[in-house]
């Protein structure tokens, strides 16, 4: 019996190793080739953490990848590098940037993600490589002309409209508190909402008797909000409004209509857009052009 049992246990061991194996094969099948180069589906798989992609973009982070090899691909026959002193400038300030200047936080971040510090270092000087290409053989050499851009104005002109401005004051009620909106209610009646606001609302505006001054509602509050004040007459208090637990009152104050800008006034954005755009068009011919000079084959 003990024999039997050590063959079962043994037979159940070997069919989790084959299982594991079958998934390794799995997770480090090719995704890939670029010229002598692979990317493993393992390889995607963690592109696809670091950059929190859903699992249906697969096919779109791989693409990514294949560009990136590409384009390094490119920097290598061109002979372009990164010097060591400019990506150590580079990190320093996204030390001070983004970790007060400590070094040790970075490392700390990195430990977390389990990622070494010569790996990101090495991914911090291909992106730099990248960077530089992409400057070089694109963007320095986009330019917005003064057809494209009018073409591009006349095209959009909602793209170029001062959207409209609302000031509303606002009383928003934790989800604990929420057997108070009636009290709230009771206190708008006898008091101003400015007071009710300060004493009541949780809101980042309640010191201010919850006002939120010329503000455009979709940059600053929910869609269930926005819709909410569009349709709200000035000088009205809606009905509470629920979301995910918090309470929110509201009463529209003032409102400013959008208005259509000039060419003029507009200038600065209407090039932006269209020399964004010229510098996609022609990121995407390279990137073609690099494609059709490179074996490439996908999984």
């Amino acid at each position: 019996m003990e024999a039997m049992k050590t063959a079962s246990f043994a037979l159940s061991a070997l069919a989790g190793a084959l299982a594991l194996a079958a998934g390794a094969v799995e997770v480090d099948g090719i995704a890939a080739r670029v010229g002598t180069e692979t990317i493993l589906k393992s390889d995607v798989a963690m592109e696809m953490q670091r950059l929190r992609a859903p699992a249906s973009s697969y096919d779109e982070v791989r693409a990514g990848m294949i560009d990136r090899k590409l384009i390094l691909r490119a920097a290598s026959e061109a002979k372009m590098s990164m010097q060591d002193w400019i990506v150590e400038n580079r990190i320093r300030d996204i030390v001070d940037r983004a970790f007060g200047g400590d070094r040790n936080k970075l490392m700390e971040s990195l430990a977390k993600q389990k990622v070494s510090y010569p790996e990101w270092h090495a991914r911090m000087r291909e992106d730099m490589i990248i960077q530089a290409m992409r400057w070089n053989v694109v963007d320095k050499n986009a330019t917005a002309s003064p057809a494209a851009m009018r073409e591009e104005f006349n095209a959009h002109p909602e793209k170029y409209s001062t959207p409209p401005k609302v000031t509303v004051s606002v009383i928003l009620l934790k989800p604990e508190d929420a057997d108070r909106r009636d009290e709230v209610s009771a206190a708008i009646a006898t008091n101003s909402f400015a007071d009710v606001a300060r004493r009541y609302s949780a809101d980042s505006h309640a010191a201010e008797g919850g006002v939120w001054k010329d503000v455009t509602p979709a940059d600053v509050f929910k869609k269930e909000i926005c819709d909410e004040i569009a349709k709200m007459p000035k000088g009205t208090i809606s009905h509470w409004i629920e979301l995910d637990g918090w309470s929110f009152l509201l009463r529209k104050d003032a409102e400013t209509p959008g208005r259509a800008r000039t060419f003029a006034e507009a200038y600065a954005d209407v090039e932006e857009n269209v020399r964004q755009a010229v510098a996609l068009k022609a990121y995407r011919d390279w990137i073609e052009r690099l494609r059709a000079e490179t074996y490439i084959k996908v999984y």
